[in-house]
């Protein structure tokens, strides 16, 4: 299914200009949502939330940073401020320091820290939703398809609001399948694999990819699978977005309209 996505633009603009809120924001860095672990551990497991100030009842963006589960660093989105959203920007471990259940674990336990604390900031925690960009998606997509990871944090995967992966794997991850080696262009499925873990009673999820022709392997069609499969499991509110033109590094920028849309909805319908 390919989404003219060009087509809605106008229309996101639109929607993104009339929920902006202008108003004062606070930002807190380094908050700790492990307390206990290795050196490493307490590095890494730290994350940094930024709110509007006098409000409550907002919707919270739980963000997680790309770079193949081996680089990268928490950041919150330009496209994401003065929004009236809060966003929370997660830092995680990374392979080859941990193992990939660990990056995994890791995002469980901060989306975790959200669902305990975000109402201390004003926020409402029936409106959490988890985003992010290509190893950020996957590991989103698998702490709310696999509800073992924040089972094990109490809480259940089926209460975030959305799921909003941008260009996330939906096999095995390659940074994974790398340490079985397993090459790139070899896709396996397994329990480390958004797609093994299909169900019918997941919380909605919104897949955007890049361009099929653009994207990096086959991520526009491993992702298209992903959302077939998940349709044909019963579950009715996935949707795909292709966006025609943009890589995989580009494509985050107007994937952003994307996620802001379905967030707006996702008020207006509370």
């Amino acid at each position: 299914m390919k989404s003219i996505v060009f087509m809605f633009f106008a229309a996101f603009v639109a929607i993104s200009a009339h929920s902006q809120e202008l108003g004062k924001y606070a930002t807190v860095q380094d908050i700790p949502y492990r307390m206990e672990g290795d050196a490493y551990s307490l590095e890494r497991c730290k994350l940094d939330i930024y709110y509007p100030e006098n409000k409550s009842g907002f919707a919270t963006i739980v963000w997680f940073h790309g770079g193949g589960l081996t680089s990268g660093a928490k950041f919150i989105p330009e496209q994401l401020k003065q929004t009236g959203l809060a966003v929370v920007a997660v830092n995680y471990r990374l392979m080859p320091k941990c193992g990939i259940a660990d990056c995994i674990d890791d995002a469980a336990a901060a989306v975790a820290w959200v669902f305990r604390e975000i109402e201390k900031y004003g926020g409402n925690p029936k409106q959490i939703v988890a985003s992010g960009h290509s190893a950020g998606g996957y590991l989103i997509a698998m702490i709310g398809l696999d509800k073992k990871w924040l089972k094990g944090y109490g809480v259940d995967a089926d209460s975030i609001a959305l799921l909003i992966p941008f260009s996330g794997q939906a096999i095995s991850h390659f940074a994974y399948r790398q340490t079985k080696g397993i090459k790139d262009t070899q896709p396996s499925i397994d329990e480390f694999a958004p797609l093994y873990h299909v169900r019918p009673n997941a919380p909605p999820l919104i897949i955007v990819s890049g361009d099929r022709e653009l994207e990096m392997l086959g991520r526009y069609e491993e992702n298209a699978y992903f959302w077939r499969m998940m349709k044909v499991a019963g579950h009715t509110q996935s949707f795909l977005y292709e966006l025609d033109g943009y890589d995989h590094g580009d494509m985050a920028t107007p994937a952003f309209h994307i996620l802001k849309r379905h967030v707006r909805l996702l008020i207006d319908d509370h």
